[in-house]
């Protein structure tokens, strides 16, 4: 390491420098002992399939401002987020792929407090770190710290989701409140200065998922709301289903600090990200199952009924509070940038 703590070009350069690094830093906060860190692959028996599963893999970045907020991190971010477009997908996630972009003059210890953030999630996850790239450019060449993350997982023989899938009468659930990470984020690049302002929910969502494909076999799909939050998402299962989702207001839940942002900033929750909450389309004969088994699980413990597939055009319709209606089209634009 050099003298001031800080990330040199020589970090990213191949030599001794760069070895220290990954010894020092990432390998022991990843947290893998049988990991020596020298060859550039993994191999990965315990993801062979069994007869009639199917691989799924993924792969995601993460460029967030600021690193650090209530609730998470960037690498909190890249764990979670990396494990829940599997689980969305119904595949039970094995392992993870890191790879960081390292600014010049990066200080070594904020790498340490986000490497150790993405070892401790995905210990808690069960998934392990196995590979991963590291990479620095000069200053001014990116911002801080970047993260690309990829991931592998299993999708069990038979389970077939497709946003293409849900018929009208289906019904919505929703894992937990909205908006929570769009609106921490907010808050800690405003720098508001709120007493009980909101906080991140990033959090992995496999046990939830896998939870409701136990207890639902007619789930017809699953999508984490992240960029875009619920009204984005829901557009387009409604466009490649071509049915009309109708929400109810009164059934969403909102926290009290999310809503209060919201107000104050002139947002809709309702296009806010979420980082650990996703929607699921089910037939409606299983719905209480769907709800029973989501509110089983910690990460899942507050989700609710927030509206159902019906006939009609291709959209999402709010039925307003006051007895009224509106379109929940997609945005033109960002709602909040770099949110993830």
């Amino acid at each position: 390491m050099n003298r001031d703590g800080r990330i040199t070009l020589a970090h990213g350069g191949g030599g001794m420098a760069m070895q220290r690094l990954i010894r020092e830093v990432l390998l022991p906060a990843y947290g893998d002992p049988d990991h020596d860190g020298v060859e550039d692959q993994a191999l990965l028996d315990a993801v062979l399939p069994a007869a009639g599963d199917r691989l799924a893999f993924t792969t995601d970045g993460y460029v967030v401002d600021p690193l650090f907020f209530p609730g998470g991190d960037i690498g909190a971010l890249a764990v979670h987020g990396t494990i829940n477009d599997l689980a969305c997908g119904g595949a039970v996630p094995l392992a993870l792929s890191i790879g960081l972009i390292l600014e010049e003059g990066l200080e070594i210890e904020t790498l340490r407090r986000v490497a150790n953030s993405i070892g401790r999630c995905a210990r808690d996850a069960g998934v392990r770190v196995v590979t991963g790239d590291t990479k620095v450019v000069a200053r001014g060449a990116a911002d801080k710290l970047f993260i690309t993350s990829s991931g592998v997982g299993r999708v069990p023989a038979g389970l077939l989701l497709s946003s293409a899938k849900v018929r009208a009468g289906d019904v919505l659930v929703v894992s937990g409140p909205l908006g929570d990470h769009g609106a921490a984020i907010l808050c800690e690049r405003s720098e508001l200065a709120l007493q009980a302002g909101p906080r991140s929910d990033t959090r992995p969502l496999h046990r939830a998922t896998q939870a409701l494909a136990q207890a639902c076999p007619g789930l017809r799909c699953m999508r984490d709301a992240t960029r875009g939050g619920l009204g984005a998402i829901l557009n387009e299962i409604a466009q490649a289903s071509a049915v009309r989702i109708a929400l109810d207001e009164e059934l969403l839940v909102v926290d009290d600090a999310t809503r209060g942002v919201s107000e104050l900033l002139g947002l809709d929750p309702l296009y806010l990200a979420n980082e650990g909450v996703f929607a699921a389309l089910v037939p409606e004969g299983e719905a209480g199952a769907a709800l029973a088994a989501l509110r089983a699980v910690p990460e899942s413990a507050r989700a609710f009924v927030a509206g159902r597939a019906t006939g009609g055009a291709a959209g999402v319709v709010l039925q307003t509070a006051l007895g009224g209606s509106r379109v929940v089209d997609l945005l033109s634009g960002e709602q909040l940038p770099r949110i993830c």
